[in-house]
């Protein structure tokens, strides 16, 4: 095994030396900044000190191991003896092959094994809550870019990656607001979320811009300030509101609205974790309507909560989340773990109160914008 250290001024230089005198298949075995002095030893000059091998015995886990930060101590000239430098070699060629077996069976990299900038980005995914097989897949694909990259990626350019990964993953799912192709316009979900402001936000957006005839109907009989509530919104927007308590009510109201243009829809808020709730709710509305379905959820609840709701609500079929309270947290990794473990996407995001504004209609873009803010190098 040959071992050479080389210095220069920057990784592209020293990549340049070690392949013109160990050759392609040579393994950086460790890399530091060091400072020399200059000018009557007053300043001092940075350089990258690059420690580099070839192994002639084993050319197949000849990889440049970039991803190690510090694979090994620093060597100095009173350790590097023969038998000392063998072993040390030695081992880090058995943990070169313990990362590449870890990244081909897409088994989880510690975060202090790989490279400094993958590392942060792992490291504020999981802060933002981002599932840990989604981190771990990421941290994948970009260590595999990375070692193949033939100069030192920088961090914009890992970060790119990263979204891109991300984007690549949420993309195969439908986005936006409600189509407005269907009559109905049916939003669900547990109390406390913001139905009957979002329905307010949306139903106004239609009427202000679109100069489209509406009408209200509610389900929510259980709360008389609920009614109240979307009766304000109803003489604001100067359009008729109908309370249903059973079946033949909705059926009722749907033959009385029939040469409006759009029906929207609000219901009660339940604790839909329990299913008799939604099947209740399925006994007032007759889901075989020309309907389309929004269920709406609260960033600030617990992800555990939303997805046994979301199970829940699947045998109604509802076509994509909405996801209120935007402004209530800092944390966004729980829209991408719901996206893609339930194949839903997100039709609108709302971050406050007003009416019919803070109301964003949503893609997969805006998810990783989100995601990604806070990260900085």
């Amino acid at each position: 095994m040959k071992v050479k250290k080389f210095v220069a001024i920057n990784m592209t230089e020293a990549m340049k030396q070690i392949r013109q005198e160990l050759g392609d298949e040579a393994v950086i075995l460790n890399s530091k900044v060091i400072h020399s002095r200059g000018w009557l030893g007053l300043i001092k000059k940075k350089k990258l000190e690059v420690i580099a091998a070839l192994d002639s015995e084993n050319a197949q886990n000849q990889l440049i191991v970039k991803e190690k930060k510090q694979i090994a101590p620093i060597i100095t000239p009173q350790e590097t003896t023969g038998s000392k430098m063998k072993n040390d070699l030695h081992e880090e060629i058995s943990e070169l092959k313990r990362m590449v077996h870890q990244v081909s069976m897409n088994q989880a990299i510690p975060y202090q094994d790989l490279p400094e900038p993958i590392q942060l980005i792992c490291e504020n995914l999981h802060e933002q809550e981002v599932d840990s097989e989604i981190i771990s897949s990421l941290s994948s694909e970009l260590l595999q870019k990375w070692r193949k990259s033939h100069v030192e990626p920088s961090f914009q350019q890992i970060t790119e990656w990263g979204k891109q990964y991300l984007f690549n993953r949420l993309s195969h799912v439908a986005y936006g607001g409600f189509s407005f192709e269907k009559k109905f316009i049916n939003l669900v979900g547990p109390t406390g979320v913001g139905k009957t402001t979002t329905l307010a936000k949306v139903a106004a957006g239609e009427i202000l811009e679109k100069g489209k005839k509406i009408a209200f109907i509610t389900t929510d009989t259980y709360r008389i300030a609920a009614i109240e509530q979307l009766k304000t919104y109803a003489n604001l927007l100067n359009v008729p509101v109908e309370v249903v308590y059973k079946l033949e009510d909705f059926q009722k109201a749907v033959e009385q609205y029939k040469e409006y243009d759009h029906i929207f829809i609000d219901t009660a808020g339940r604790n839909y974790r329990e299913i008799k709730y939604i099947n209740e709710l399925q006994n007032l509305i007759d889901f075989k309507e020309n309907m389309e379905t929004l269920l709406t959820l609260s960033l600030s609840m617990k992800e555990k909560d939303i997805q046994i709701i979301i199970e829940n609500f699947k045998s109604i079929n509802f076509n994509k989340f909405i996801f209120t309270k935007l402004d209530e947290t800092s944390t966004y990794g729980s829209i991408i773990n719901l996206v893609i473990k339930n194949n839903k996407g997100v039709a609108y995001l709302t971050n406050g109160q007003d009416v019919p504004d803070d109301l964003v209609e949503c893609n997969a873009q805006i998810l990783i914008n989100n995601l990604f803010a806070g990260i900085k190098k």
